[in-house]
Parts: C-alpha cells; sequence; structure tokens
C-alpha cells in the first residue's frame, strides 16, 4: 500500500484532538518556521468534544474546527461515520490524532486507515494501551519511549513509522510519573513534527508491518 507520488504542493494535514494541542502547536510552529521546505499543511483541526484549548490554538492561527462528540449521536457507528465524513470534507492526505482520546471505528478505518498517524508514549510493541508509561515504569525497563505509528483497528498495533528513546532514571518512580511522561511528550512533539514532514514531503509505502519512506522503485 502506497501514498500518493510527492506533489508540489503541500499535503494536507487534519489533525483530530482531545486536549490541549501541544502536538498541534508543534506541528503549527514547525510549518509557520519553513512553509516552503516542510511539505505539509493544517487544512482543518477536529475535536471530540467542545472547548478545547487545541481547538483554540486552531482557530487563532485560522485553521476551521469542527467538533464529532460521541454523546450526541445515537451510537457508536453513527459517530464514526459522521468523523469520517467530516474529516472527508477537508480532503486529507494525511489525518494526524494529536492526542485524540477516541477509538476510530470500521468506516473511519476504510477511509483513513493507511493515513492516520497516532503517537504513543512507549515503544511499541511493549506496553499498549491507555497506560504505557506506568506499564513500562512497573515493568522496571531502563529506556522507554515514544511511537508514531499508522491506526489499524487493533490497540496500539499498526505499522511503525517512527521512535523515539527516552532514558529511565532513578528517580522515576511510580509517584514520580508524570515527570517521565513530560519528558517522553518532549521527544514525541519532535518526533511527530519531523515523521509527518517526511510521510508528507517523501511519500511512503506500507508493505506488511513495515513502512518504508519515499518511493522506492517507482
Amino acid at each position: 500500500m502506497a501514498s500518493p507520488p510527492p506533489s508540489a504542493a503541500p499535503a494536507r494535514l487534519v489533525v483530530l484532538l482531545s486536549g490541549t494541542g501541544t502536538n498541534l502547536q508543534a506541528l503549527l510552529d514547525a510549518i509557520e518556521g519553513d512553509p516552503e521546505g516542510y511539505g505539509a499543511r493544517v487544512v482543518a483541526v477536529g475535536a471530540d468534544r467542545h472547548g478545547t484549548l487545541g481547538a483554540e490554538r486552531a482557530e487563532r492561527a485560522g485553521i476551521p474546527t469542527f467538533v464529532c462528540r460521541l454523546g450526541e449521536y445515537e451510537s457508536r457507528e453513527a459517530w464514526d461515520a459522521a468523523l469520517t465524513e467530516a474529516v472527508a470534507e477537508h480532503r486529507p492526505d494525511l489525518v494526524v490524532s494529536a492526542g485524540f482520546m477516541k477509538i476510530v471505528g470500521k468506516t473511519f478505518l476504510a477511509g483513513f486507515g493507511d493515513r492516520f498517524i497516532n503517537t504513543h508514549p512507549a515503544l511499541l510493541p511493549s506496553f499498549p494501551g491507555a497506560h504505557g508509561v506506568r506499564d513500562a515504569l512497573a515493568h522496571g525497563v531502563k529506556v522507554t519511549g515514544c511511537t508514531v505509528h499508522f491506526v489499524d483497528d487493533g490497540v496500539d498495533t499498526g505499522p511503525i513509522i517512527a521512535q523515539g528513546v527516552v532514558e529511565v532514571t532513578e528517580e522515576d518512580t511510580a509517584e514520580g510519573e508524570a515527570a517521565l511522561h513530560e519528558r517522553i511528550k518532549q521527544v514525541e512533539r519532535k518526533l511527530l513534527v519531523e515523521a509527518v514532514g517526511r510521510l508528507a514531503r517523501d511519500g511512503y509505502r506500507i508493505e506488511g508491518r513495515k513502512v518504508h519512506l519515499g518511493h522506492v522503485g517507482e
């Protein structure tokens, strides 16, 4: 499975979020810092709730926003279909989950599964799920980190795009989980910006579990 060949026009990004939007801001800063060279632009930001700080960031930047709140639909399937339609309206080349705290369904994955990017605060396939930082600490690992990956129908099981390593120190305890998580987030933001930029500029192919950057052999 391959992305379209890179074109002169920047890739269109739709960013989905649930909270403060720090990953969104990292993308916006990278694009603003090199609008010609980065290779992508954010064309819309979607949220799963009203009043998020992330949506406010988008509005200040003049980016259209939309909300698909699960509780406003009669079923999860209806919500998934509405989210798919809302995202599709903006014709994205890539969809970025920047702290989007909802699991998408079959309809969304059918439309965007090979273009939907997520981050996870652990070195997958180790420690998937909602408590990656806590689980890594409990396991006694000496290094942890973050993963940028494509989303499939499993829990943090999609093909891995990039990973960053963070050392676990003696000061990192269960009580101090937040400090480790913050160090991971700092690496995560940089890694996401780099990965999205490379996917947008160079294109990619997905072969099984492997993501190849660039259009090798074309």
